[in-house]
């Protein structure tokens, strides 16, 4: 395929606002949907289906405060809504006046295309649903504005009747829609099927089509590549594959195949290198946890753990990477487990910055004591921190300490009124003074957390912007009951970044303590520079 000569040969239309906000447990304020916005157009997609003016309250505050709050530098606004009513006229139909009104310059129509949903759904013939297609094309046309038209169920609606589906199509195009997206609504047609179509709606209307394509059948991304391939020249997708049920195709995944795997050029210069710190900074907006395992922006795409890829991948990383994960500003890591080789703890070591090259019997030692270790219970592949500490110790020959740690004990105490309140006392040495600190929580860690921190804060300030913000249990061996040996992984954040540690034991507060103490002495080596 050859790049496109002009910014609108090509569209990337992205979704996330409206169609990705309809994803179960995902809720987004206006001005979420602002900070979106703005990460959207520094990635450089061409258009940002803003929501639904006048249904959804909170989309036609949008449309009213993007107007003065953001300052787009690639994308065009694009405002979303349904065609005239049957037995109406587009002009005198509310929700039509909405979108005319919405400042958008671009108008994206959903309309049926499956006479099923047509008879059943709108209640009205297949001749007035043509009728309203066409009347509110033109009228939105009329009024200066371009239109985007998203034909529903279409794949299923071709399947049932395919002459009525190519007519939406065709009166679309004919009454102004510069482009008719075929919506695979249901997501249940495979790639080749859907190419198939694809292509005969094209020789028999000559509209030029986009893809919108749900992930209910695993084959969304795909399905908008085939689409691409038969000659689609607009892609809908959402970030992260946001979107209701299984969700809608991921756009960084169907932007990256097609300008790595097809030469498109499809963002920006230099935008494509973006898509994992936007993909990471809108999650975190919408506060849903990404998925490690995402191609091309998950933590996990280029994530090596077995001895085996290692060894291969100390003589070229791509033999066993697909494409360089900077060109999306990935990073390769080595993951050390169990199944760690020499190979896996040097790579892994020059990640973290340590040459271990030269000393064949260091690099045993730490492999060896991975492997004992992992046999008890630790986990380094998802505690790099713990990892970073047990390699600086057996590279100096002394564990990293910022103080020395004389008792600690917690108590929790359920008191009348039925709440219960942990307290936890720390004695520690730290700065060459004594301290004695108590804390108290809402929960056993909570409360060592507390008095862990302030123990040591006049030693190290840097301290204070240290924060606790995950912490996970998982019993080891099932069966013994409350004697089971308990893993614990904790995250620490300090503002700028966050590492995870590792805590082995039969007492949950004991294995706490140990990936409480590791986080603390983890961040203080991270800062190093401050607290010397």
């Amino acid at each position: 395929m050859t790049t496109p000569a002009a910014a609108d040969e090509f569209h990337v239309y992205d979704t996330t606002l409206r169609d990705g906000a309809q994803q179960e447990g995902l809720a987004l304020s206006v001005a979420d949907k602002i900070a979106i916005a703005q990460h959207l157009d520094d990635l450089g997609v061409g258009f940002i289906e803003g929501g639904w003016p006048g249904a959804v309250p909170k989309d036609t505050e949008f449309f009213e405060r993007a107007r003065t709050e953001l300052h787009l530098r690639h994308a065009t606004f694009a405002a979303f809504g349904a065609t005239c009513k049957p037995g109406s006229q587009a002009a005198d139909d509310a929700q039509v006046a909405a979108l005319r009104e919405s400042g958008a310059t671009v108008v994206t129509l959903v309309a049926k295309s499956h006479d099923a949903h047509v008879e059943r759904a709108l209640r009205t013939t297949l001749d007035e649903n043509l009728r309203m297609v066409a009347d509110t094309v033109q009228h939105l046309r009329e009024h200066g504005q371009r239109v985007f038209l998203d034909t529903e169920h279409f794949f299923d609606g071709y399947r049932a009747n395919r002459a009525y589906a190519l007519e939406v199509v065709r009166v679309a195009a004919e009454a102004g829609a510069d482009v008719v997206a075929l919506c695979d609504t249901n997501g249940g047609t495979l790639p080749r099927e859907l190419q198939d179509i694809v292509r005969d709606v094209l020789e028999t209307t000559g509209a030029r089509l986009g893809i919108h394509a749900h992930n209910d059948g695993g084959c969304a991304v795909a399905n908008s590549i085939a689409a691409v391939e038969a000659g689609c020249t607009h892609v809908q997708g959402t970030i992260n594959g946001y979107g209701e049920r299984t969700g809608n195709a991921d756009l960084l995944a169907v932007v990256a195949n097609l300008e790595l795997k097809r030469g498109m050029r499809l963002l920006p210069p230099g935008r494509l290198a973006e898509s994992y710190r936007i993909a990471h900074a809108i999650a975190e907006v919408t506060n849903v946890p990404p998925s490690t395992r995402q191609p091309y922006v998950g933590v996990s795409a280029f994530a090596h753990k077995a001895g085996l890829h290692a060894s291969a991948i100390k003589v070229d990383p791509d033999l066993y990477q697909h494409t360089d994960p900077a060109l999306v500003g990935n990073d390769m890591r080595m993951l050390v487990s169990e199944m760690a080789g020499r190979a896996s703890v040097e790579l892994k070591g020059r990640e973290l910055g340590f040459d271990l090259g030269n000393d064949r019997d260091l690099v045993s030692r730490v492999t060896d004591r991975v492997k004992e270790m992992e046999a008890r219970g630790y986990t380094f592949e998802a505690a790099d921190a713990s990892f970073e500490l047990l390699l600086t110790e057996e590279v100096s020959g002394a564990r990293a300490s910022f103080f020395d740690v004389e008792s600690w004990r917690v108590i929790t105490e359920s008191r009348a009124d039925g709440e219960a309140v942990s307290e936890a006392t720390v004695k520690l040495v730290a700065g060459g003074d004594r301290e004695i600190v108590t804390g108290e929580g809402n929960g056993p860690v909570n409360a060592l957390d507390h008095a862990l921190r302030t123990a040591i804060e006049r030693a190290y300030p840097v301290v204070n912007k240290f924060d606790l913000r995950d912490y996970k249990v998982r019993i080891l061996d099932q069966g013994h009951g409350t004697d089971a040996v308990i893993r614990v992984l904790i995250e620490t954040a300090d503002g700028e970044g966050s590492w995870v540690t590792v805590g082995v034991g039969h007492n949950i507060v004991e294995a706490s303590w140990e990936a409480l103490v590791d986080g603390v002495t983890y961040g203080l080596l991270r800062h190093k520079e401050v607290v010397r």
